[in-house]
């Protein structure tokens, strides 16, 4: 019996065939738990899921991958939806997946922990980048959606609190896919033209969908990069995004972020008026001081008699005057007794008096002859006299025998 013979590319076409033509391989869900997931340049995503008895192989092209709103990983179960089909070269089924999300939890959640944690291990949430709201802003930038309930809500708090600040609006859309890069252009406009000293931005509640626009990388790193101080002000009480973390404060909601950046106008009267109460007390005490020191100066002599001050004044003067001039003679007559001992005692010990007794100095070549050895026969000899000099030639040499 003869069998009909075909090429691989054939076998592998008709096999692809029954599998497209099967509506169940059409459209499947499945369960699985993921494994060597990669990404490749192409942007296109290889991976397999497994449960405890198999596995699948999957792939998820670019165009549908760029919808994944979280990261998968290794480990992670998820619902892959897809297809399953054959790929002719390699002749192996795999799945086409459209569609990934994590099981038991939504994408969404998913996405928010896992730029949470990397967000937090960057230091964007770091106390030390937090940076205070200015105590009383002269400009306040607003970041919302102009058509927005919130809107309305902040501008009539901020007028009842703090008029004296100017408000800038920055009308931006704050949901949907448009939203990120308009409220980040809106930050950075600010701060390129330093339009305000503080910045207002959030929205009213919603879903975690409609405010996912705050829970976006770009968002929180355009918050973080502000150096002007960021308000974030998204949803309700219980709401919390990403944004919230990355501000420099969180308020619960725009009302309360309108009531955080501007002071209240009542309260500032009150300080006002209470200053005003003080500083008219401190006032007081210091004009009843200066009142009895003037009174006090007032009742002195110097003011009441000019000329007897001055007659005192002068007496004063004359008994110093007498003093000065007592201890300076005393002094004098002091130093110069000082002079008369010191000059009979130089006297004393000058060699002129002792040469006026009848002693005389002898020198050879300049140098006095102390000793019997400092000469010689027939050296020359001047003699130093009280009255005069000497010339003399050693004739003889005669030692002490005493001192030999």
């Amino acid at each position: 019996m003869e069998f009909p013979i075909y090429e691989v590319s054939q076998v592998n076409a008709y096999l692809k065939d029954k599998f497209d033509s099967d509506p169940f391989l059409g459209g499947l869900c499945v369960r699985g738990e993921l494994s060597n997931y990669k990404v490749y340049p192409s942007g296109h995503h290889y991976f397999t899921m497994k449960d405890a008895e198999g596995a699948l192989r999957c792939v998820m092209f670019r165009g549908s991958a760029m919808r994944l709103r979280f990261r998968p990983q290794n480990g992670m179960r998820v619902l892959a939806l897809g297809r399953i089909t054959v790929y002719p070269r390699d002749g192996a089924y795999q799945l086409y997946c459209e569609r990934l999300t994590p099981d038991g939890v939504g994408d969404l959640h998913v996405a928010y922990e896992q730029l949470k944690a990397r967000l937090q291990s960057e230091g964007l949430f770091d106390l030390s980048h937090k940076r205070p709201l200015p105590a009383y802003p002269h400009r306040i930038a607003v970041i919302t959606s102009g058509a927005g309930a919130a809107v309305h809500d902040i501008l009539r708090i901020l007028g009842k609190r703090y008029p004296l600040s100017k408000v800038v609006i920055l009308p931006v859309r704050v949901q949907g896919e448009e939203a990120p890069p308009e409220i980040v252009g809106a930050i950075r406009y600010v701060n390129r033209w330093q339009l305000a000293d503080v910045i207002l931005t959030g929205r009213g509640g919603g879903s975690i969908e409609d405010l996912w626009a705050f829970n976006d990388e770009r968002v929180a790193r355009a918050i973080y990069e502000s150096e002007i101080p960021v308000v974030s002000a998204v949803g309700h009480e219980p709401d919390v995004t990403i944004a919230d973390f990355v501000a420099d404060v969180r308020a619960a909601t725009p009302s309360n972020g309108a009531e955080l950046i501007a002071p209240d106008r009542l309260e500032l009267q009150q300080r006002l008026h209470g200053y005003e109460t003080r500083m008219a007390a401190a006032m007081e005490r210091r004009l009843k001081l200066a009142r009895q020191r003037l009174d006090s100066l007032a009742s002195r002599r110097v003011l009441q008699s000019p000329e007897a001050y001055l007659a005192d004044r002068r007496a004063a003067l004359q008994r110093l005057r007498e003093r000065l001039g007592a201890a300076a003679q005393h002094l004098l007559d002091g130093r110069r007794q000082r002079v008369v001992r010191l000059a009979a005692s130089l006297d004393a010990l000058s060699p002129l008096k002792v040469l006026g007794r009848g002693y005389g100095l002898i020198y050879r070549d300049g140098r006095i002859v102390r000793s019997v050895q400092d000469a010689a026969v027939g050296a020359s000899l001047e003699i130093q006299l009280a009255d005069g000099a000497l010339e003399a030639t050693v004739r003889s040499i005669r030692e002490d025998e005493r001192n030999g």
